[in-house]
């Protein structure tokens, strides 16, 4: 028995009240003075409110302990040895008892812990909220503990109430008794439910099923048989009689529904409050069982208008006249309606059912079935202007059918059905439709991708074309709308569809290593072949299908072109496939690409070639340029000369130095740390100094003394002498100093162009090293040489800036109409001032104050030298003029340059201001106009002024003048135009930014030859000889086109097509390449199958021919033998993958083919080839047969052959020894 060590509230309620019924029930002879239960053990206290809201009474507890609550509970459970499930008592704690607690406690999301009794029972803690604890409890004990079973038989109509609803007191009687119950099905007759469980549960579960039985037992059932017609009397109108009737009585009362056969009333409840009801029901049966009835006539159709929506008609008419209406059911073809009730009432209810049948009519409207859709409108916008003026009014359409029917009260039907005919006659008279037949394999083709097709014709056309489904497999396909429209629809539809039988497919053979370049990034290019030829749908096969063809599908005429087009862009591909390495010093690479990657986009842009620089944190420094041969080295070309001319940063060098050169210098391996410097400082420093030359060392601790040099052959001589002296200076007598400066003084101790660094250099021998901007240290400076000479730039280097560092305050006068050039574009001049200057702090008096004076702020050289440099400012400043140079307007833009480029650099180089007019979008229409009584010749809007020193603007406005573009023409066939322009524009936008001109083509209407060229005078001549040349190409190209397209035919056989191809293309891909030819296959669709199309130069399509033909001449030679092999050696002789057939049919130029599995003689094998190579592939593949047959284990399936000892032999005529037999 198991036992609860803490109680819950129910639990306790459960116990306290068995007890009291045990004791009522028990023998009443015991002692009558013992103190009852009650009495003795006082009840704890009970919730403050019953559900039913009754009080419950004080007892001896209440005054003293308030009840409290917890969310947390723990219970213990004692099961003992006899009734443990797991009986090991050497596995407690472990083994399938502890797996099952674990399991518990994961399931419940209680908290288990389990100790061992002295009589070896089961003891099991369980915490947690109370339904986990519950949950757990019911786990626990179907599961650690054996389990009884017992049976209860109560009456069957019973059981719904100890289901409960939704089988919820099931539920919870399971889970409070800790059992499992199974009640019988409904279908079921027996009476007996099954409870498995502990035996405290079992009983405990009897009990609860016993008590639910008890208390159905007090209630009453009661059927009364009444006639269905009588029904409605008793519920009344709207059922509020019967409602009445289970108010005042208290019993349900239920009556089936009309739509329900049936005669029988239950009623439920107490038996008093049943026997009430019963008496009440048949009171009003018996008044009306006599009751009159008529009968009458109503049209089938218009029943439901008398029974109304959800019978509430009839339950009106009831409530009216107190008289029941019976309706025939729907599917019986009776009209007649009976109506029951009073004498005198049954007129007025006659009234009021011939009312309400007559107030709704229904009409019909003929109309063409498909003119419903456009009679409905776009989302039901032409009904819904009707409904809306009449929503009583029904609209009903049936597919199929020619006509519309209209149902709604009277008063509405005669204007709905006049609207309606209008609309249908209407539509009629400018509407029209027509089907035309299309083969269904086209319909998805006239449909187009997303509808763009038919939705194009729809449009264009106003009609509604329907296209009918893929399932329907029907040809026809229907048009509708304006005559006209459907007319010109079903002609564009026909045409589209013809266009379609002329299609034709054709597989391309490309290598699948192009087929990614042909797409293009994004598919970009392939985007472009189809925008060429949009009839044509192009298929590339999947990447994982490793498959060379590519399907090319739409009119014949059409794919031919694409097939030709593609077939050039694979040509191209392959022509374009050379690459070439270009070594560059790394330091030039950010050049070579310029802002923005201008240099090297121009350089792509005009040699058509693909570019590759090294990543930037990589240490190669070769550029790898990819296309035509020729075109490659031109990139290369270019490339070299942006590095030739970068070779010196600060002045430029003849090309004649800038040759790179290359040079070894040995120095010994442990010197390198201390000439490479912290960081690379040193090295760096002597690089710069020598003109950006490239210093390489060996990697560290490789030991190799070889140092390696690379730049411009002067350079790298200055540079290797640099650093042998410091080699050597390292070796003697090496020596280092270092000292600190502010950032802004080194500009100044640096001088202008390194003037005040050498001048130290020079006059000590010492080496001086600044910090590069990503050094931590801003401050520090290095000085390296022998001790003397550090020693010496180090004082020197220290008086400077201990000079820089003595501040001084100076003051100088400067015309206030200068200062505004100063502080102008927020003080830049004064900071470029400042930066060049050690920092020199210039202020200018406050806007408004009439003061000349200007304060300088800073070291004593710097003050004095900024101050020099501000009165060779004002100096230009006042020897300024103002010059105009007259240009048209229209030449303003070009003058500028791109963002202002060219402007910007007359300006720098000519030191002057210039300032354009405003722009004029619309000048007055007179050339000249009269100011001030003078005539002025031109506009303000073409004058540019310029500002400067006067040499200086005469030399800027010379500039300016040669930059206004002029015109020349050139005379281009016609025919060429296209060519020149390029696709989209590309070759002429070429030309364009290569020869910086603006180049105007006329218009093809116009059919002109001549094409413009604008541009500078010293571009004109390049450009024009550009356009020449370009045309001296076309020109070429064309003649070449026509020798290329030669074509001629060969005849063969389509057997050896497949042998032609060669596996995977190999073969012709080969005489393509090899003759540079363009081979086409017959398609699967052509009638001349054996027909092989060769187009290209003629000689080369000749000797194609010639070698299609050897091709077939040696397969026509070859012949087919068959021959019987042991079908158990296949395997072997073919070989892992296949491995060792191919070896043989590479060896003995054979071609073998093996039986299919299921094949009718499995050992049947062909060898095909040359007669003299058949025979001894056949012998090898005999003599492989023998040896490996000779190899296999015996086939002793026989029991002839291998008879089993002992084991009767049938006879034979004569006997053989054991084993197989040998022929």
């Amino acid at each position: 028995m198991s036992s609860v060590a803490v109680l819950t509230q129910e639990s306790f309620n459960e116990h306290r009240s068995g007890l009291v019924a045990e004791q009522a029930g028990g023998d009443s002879a015991g002692d009558e003075e013992a103190p009852a239960y009650k009495d003795a053990f006082p009840p704890l206290p009970e919730k403050a409110a019953s559900p039913e809201g009754t009080q419950e009474p004080v007892n001896a507890w209440t005054s003293k302990i308030r009840p409290l609550k917890s969310s947390v509970i723990t219970q213990v459970f004692h099961v003992p040895l006899e009734e443990r499930k797991y009986k090991d008592i050497n596995q407690f704690g472990e083994g399938d008892q502890a797996k099952v607690c674990v399991d518990i406690m994961h399931k419940t999301g209680a908290h288990l812990e389990l100790s061992m009794a002295k009589d070896q029972g089961l003891s099991i803690m369980v915490s947690g909220k109370l339904d986990a604890v519950m949950k757990a409890r019911k786990e626990i004990v179907s599961r650690l503990q054996t389990q009884a079973s017992a049976t209860v038989a109560i009456p069957k109509e019973h059981h719904r109430f100890v289901i409960g609803k939704n089988g919820e007191k099931l539920q919870e009687l399971e889970l409070k008794t800790a059992t499992k119950i199974q009640i019988p099905r409904p279908d079921d007759p027996s009476n007996h439910i099954k409870i498995s469980g502990t035996k405290e549960g079992l009983e405990k579960a009897k009990h609860e099923i016993l008590l639910i039985s008890a208390e159905q037992d007090k209630r009453a059932v009661e059927r009364v048989n009444i006639d269905k017609v009588f029904h409605p009397f008793i519920t009344g109108a709207y059922n509020k009689l019967v409602a009445d009737m289970m108010q005042e009585t208290g019993a349900r009362i239920n009556v089936p529904p009309p739509s329900v056969n049936k005669t029988e009333i239950v009623i439920t409840g107490e038996k008093e409050q049943v026997a009430l009801a019963v008496a009440m029901i048949k009171k009003i049966y018996e008044g009306k069982k006599n009751a009159t009835t008529i009968a009458v006539e109503v049209k089938k159709s218009q029943h439901k208008y008398v029974i109304g929506p959800k019978g509430n008609t009839l339950q009106e008419i009831l409530e009216k006249t107190g008289v029941s209406v019976e309706i025939p059911p729907p599917d019986s073809n009776s009209e007649t309606v009976i109506l029951r009730g009073e004498p005198d009432r049954l007129g007025q209810a006659l009234t009021e059912v011939y009312a309400k049948a007559n107030s709704y009519t229904v009409s019909s409207v003929v109309a063409p079935s498909w003119l419903h859709r456009f009679i409905i409108g776009k989302k039901g916008q032409n009904l819904a202007k009707i409904t809306q003026q009449m929503p009583k009014v029904h609209i009903e359409f049936t597919e199929g059918e020619d006509k519309i029917t209209l149902e709604g009260p009277t008063k509405d039907m005669q204007m709905v059905q006049s609207q309606m005919e209008a609309i249908v006659t209407d539509l009629v008279s400018r509407m029209d439709y027509l089907e035309i037949s299309v083969d269904p394999r086209f319909h998805r083709h006239l449909i187009g991708k997303g509808g763009a097709n038919i939705n194009r014709i729809k449009d264009l056309h106003k009609v509604s074309v329907r296209i009918p489904p893929d399932n329907e497999k029907s040809h026809l396909i229907r048009i509708e709308g304006d005559p006209q429209g459907v007319q010109e629809a079903s002609k564009e539809l026909l045409e589209l569809a013809s266009r379609m039988e002329n299609e034709r497919t054709k597989d391309l053979i490309i290598e699948q290593r192009f087929h990614r370049a042909i797409i293009g990034q994004k598919g970009e290019k392939i985007k472009d072949v189809r925008d060429k030829f949009p009839e044509v749908i192009i298929n590339f096969p999947d990447p994982a299908a490793k498959s060379d063809i590519v399907q090319l599908r739409g009119p014949r005429n059409e794919v031919e072109k694409c097939s030709k087009f593609m077939a050039k862009m694979v040509a191209d591909m392959v022509e374009n496939g050379f690459f070439l390495s270009v070594p560059i010093f790394k330091q030039f690479h950010k050049n070579i690409i310029g802002k923005g990657g201008a240099n090297i986009k121009k350089i792509r842009e005009e040699t058509n070639t693909r570019i590759d620089l090294p990543a930037e944190n990589s240490n190669s420094e070769m550029i790898v340029i990819t296309g035509k041969k020729e075109n490659c080295e031109a990139a290369r070309i270019r490339i070299l000369s942006i590095q030739k001319e970068l070779n010196v940063r600060t002045f430029l060098i003849s090309l004649s130095l800038t040759k790179p050169c290359f040079h070894s210098v040995s120095i010994p391996s442990k010197l390198h740390n201390s000439l490479i410097g912290s960081k690379g400082r040193f090295v760096r420093s002597i690089m710069e100094e020598c003109g950006g030359v490239h210093i390489h060392f060996p990697t560290e601790g490789s030991g190799i003394d070889t140092v390696t040099i690379r730049g411009p052959a002067e350079e790298v001589e200055k540079a290797k002498k640099q650093l042998l002296s410091l080699a050597q200076d390292k070796q003697t007598k090496s020596h280092t100093a270092e000292l600190k400066a502010k950032p802004e003084y080194h500009k100044f101790l640096i001088g202008k162009g390194g003037g005040n660094i050498r001048k130290v250099r020079d006059s000590t021998g010492a080496r001086i090293i600044f910090p590069a901007l990503d050094d931590e240290d801003q401050e520090l400076i290095t000085v390296v040489g022998t001790e003397e000479a550090v020693r010496e730039a180090q004082k020197e280097l220290e008086e400077l800036i201990k000079s820089l560092d003595n501040v001084v305050e100076d003051v100088m006068n400067v015309d206030p109409k200068h200062h505004r050039y100063f502080v102008a574009r927020r003080g830049q001049v004064l900071r470029d001032i400042a930066d060049e200057y050690g920092g020199v702090m210039v202020s200018f008096p406050r806007s408004g104050a009439n003061s000349d004076k200007v304060t300088l702020k800073g070291a004593k050289d710097c003050v004095e030298a900024a101050k020099k440099r501000m009165l060779e400012i004002i100096e230009d400043l006042d020897a300024q003029v103002t010059m105009e140079c007259v240009i048209p307007q229209k030449f303003h833009r070009s003058i500028m340059g791109p963002k202002g480029s060219r402007i910007q650099g007359i300006t720098r180089d000519h030191n002057v201001q210039i300032k354009f007019p405003e722009r004029v979008d619309a000048p007055p229409a007179e050339a000249a106009v009269q100011e001030n009584g003078e005539a002025n010749g031109e506009m303000k809007c073409d004058v540019i002024v310029l500002s400067g020193r006067k040499e200086r603007c005469e030399a800027a406005v010379e500039a300016l003048k040669a930059l206004v573009p002029v015109t020349t023409e050139v005379e281009v066939p016609f025919e060429l135009h296209r060519y020149i322009i390029g696709q989209k524009g590309s070759g002429i936008r070429k030309m364009m930014d290569e020869f910086e001109v603006n180049i105007q083509v006329p218009a093809p209407e116009l059919q002109s030859d001549i094409i413009s060229i604008t541009g500078l005078a010293n571009h004109l001549d390049r450009a024009k000889e550009g356009l020449l040349e370009r045309v001296k190409e076309l020109t070429a190209e064309q003649e070449d086109r026509s020798l290329r397209s030669f074509k001629l035919t060969i005849t063969v056989d389509p057997k050896y097509h497949p042998k032609i191809i060669g596996r995977k293309g190999a073969i012709i891909t080969n005489i393509r390449t090899e003759h540079d030819v363009n081979i086409q296959f017959p398609d699967k669709n052509d009638d001349n199958q054996d027909q092989i199309t060769i187009t290209g130069y003629e000689h080369k399509a000749t000797a194609a021919r010639d070698a299609i033909q050897a091709i077939v001449d040696e397969l026509e030679e070859m012949i087919s033998e068959d021959i019987t092999l042991d079908a158990r050696v296949h395997a072997r002789i073919i070989g892992a993958r296949g491995k060792g057939i191919r070896k043989i049919m590479d060896e003995f130029k054979v071609d073998l083919r093996f039986p299919q599995p299921g094949a009718a003689d499995p050992n049947q094998v062909f060898v095909t080839g040359r007669p003299e190579l058949v025979d001894e592939a056949i012998d090898h593949l005999l003599n492989l047969e023998e040896e490996y047959v000779s190899t296999l284990a015996p086939d002793m399936s026989s029991s002839e052959d291998f008879p089993s000892f002992g084991a009767p032999v049938a006879a034979t005529n004569k006997a053989s020894p054991w084993g197989p037999k040998r022929f």
